[in-house]
């Protein structure tokens, strides 16, 4: 049996795929470390790829809306930084007001915390007394403890040990503690820098982008993966787009209800929960915490009603809120983004939840589109198929002249 030349390029190239998969297999270990090397050395690009698209929304509503009118080429020509410079201003502004907020009233209530220490210092030793008082078993375990012999050389020893190990230990992770806050100041920076260049030359990069995948691609490919494309960007900026709303709408909600039932910190814990519902789902937890700590300090009550009031706000955000507002800005129904929530944080974290709502509605979409697709094939398939009109009237004529020799012949 003799093969073309195309079946042999087609089973060579199937034998080096498999020897490569074989090979990867073999040596998982040091590709998992080679990947991961690679992949520290981009991460400030992908950072930077991220602040890029983020940035991008502002600036594309900044473009569209509030500069929509400027024409011309010197026009165009300041457009793109005023708009960029707005975008980061606007950013740079919610993060100020966030910690402007948050912030000095927690560094207030942690003073306040730490002038009630003496306080609840002195209770908590009053009530030890009254308890051996009332109970002299307590005060004769103590008296037992008391006449125990303790080795305090040995003590003494083992103190100056972990003092000399410590010290060394600190001297490390101070040098690595100091060495890491700056690698991370410097990819913080690169980043920036290389979302800025992204922002001012996208329309450039895109077009490149495109010329990239029609080269290398054959053509309905390229134009598949580029659909592909466009679903994902359009995904994901409404989905950020949708999660913002839905975080001040959030927050809103609280300061209102604890303006209503006055309660304190209505202002800082509506902002802080606003801020951390950025997270979907359960993010809003964690600035609850805060609040009840928070609100605990000053009336213990109070903060059981708070967290009452929580559970029920969340219910209604978790259940009403949240799916009709991001499930309906990606066009993904409500059950299908809480269980892309909750398998995106079981898989990854935080940041499995915050990518997979946007990933699982572009897979809908996809899946929707080619269901549909096949569907309408089948039922084309199955349709019988609709004869010329002249062919249909002859074989209604023939059909009658048969029918009139069968009558003929009976009589």
């Amino acid at each position: 049996m003799e093969f073309s030349r195309e079946k042999i390029r087609q089973i060579r190239h199937l034998m080096i795929l498999a020897a490569v998969l074989v090979l990867a297999i073999i040596y998982s270990e040091k590709v998992f470390q080679g990947l991961a090397f690679l992949l520290g050395i981009a991460s400030p690009f992908l950072v930077g790829g991220i602040m890029a698209f983020v940035l991008n929304i502002p600036m594309k509503a900044f473009e569209e809306k509030m500069l929509r009118r400027w024409s011309g080429k010197s026009a165009e020509k300041m457009k793109r930084p005023l708009c960029l410079v707005f975008s980061i201003i606007a950013v740079m502004l919610v993060i100020t007001v966030v910690i402007g907020t948050v912030v000095p009233q927690v560094v207030s209530t942690a003073t306040e915390v730490g002038k009630k220490i003496p306080a609840f210092t002195d209770n908590v030793l009053e009530k030890l007394d009254r308890l051996v008082k009332d109970y002299p078993e307590l005060a004769e375990q103590i008296e037992q403890l008391e006449k125990m012999e303790i080795n305090w050389d040995s003590v003494l020893g083992n103190i100056i040990g972990f003092l000399k190990n410590g010290a060394g230990d600190m001297l490390n992770s101070t040098v690595s503690v100091a060495s890491g806050i700056i690698s991370g100041i410097v990819n913080v920076v690169i980043s920036f820098i290389f979302a800025l260049y992204i922002l001012a030359q996208k329309e450039r990069l895109g077009d490149q982008g495109r010329r990239i995948l029609t080269a290398y691609l054959p053509e309905a490919v390229g134009r598949k993966a580029l659909e592909i494309c466009s679903l994902l960007y359009r995904n994901f900026s409404s989905f950020i787009t949708g999660q913002c709303l839905e975080a001040v709408i959030l927050g809103t909600m609280f300061v209102v209800s604890m303006t209503v039932f006055r309660m304190p910190y209505a202002l800082m814990v509506g902002v802080l929960i606003a801020f951390t519902a950025l997270i979907p789902i359960v993010g809003a937890f964690i600035g609850c915490g805060v609040g009840a700590f928070l609100i605990l300090i000053d009336n213990p009550l109070q903060a059981l009603w708070f967290v009452i009031l929580f559970l029920v706000l969340q219910q209604v955000e978790g259940n009403l809120i949240y799916p009709k507002v991001v499930g309906n800005s990606v066009g993904l129904p409500a059950i299908w983004v809480l269980m892309a929530v909750s398998l995106g944080g079981s898989l990854f974290g935080v940041s499995g939840m915050l990518f997979f709502i946007p990933l699982t509605s572009s897979c809908y979409a996809l899946l929707k589109e080619s269901v549909n697709r096949r569907n309408a094939g089948k039922r084309l398939l199955a349709m019988p198929k609709a004869e010329p009109q002249g062919q249909a009237k002859a074989r209604k004529e023939k059909a009658s002249r048969e029918k009139s020799a069968g009558k003929k012949g009976r009589s």
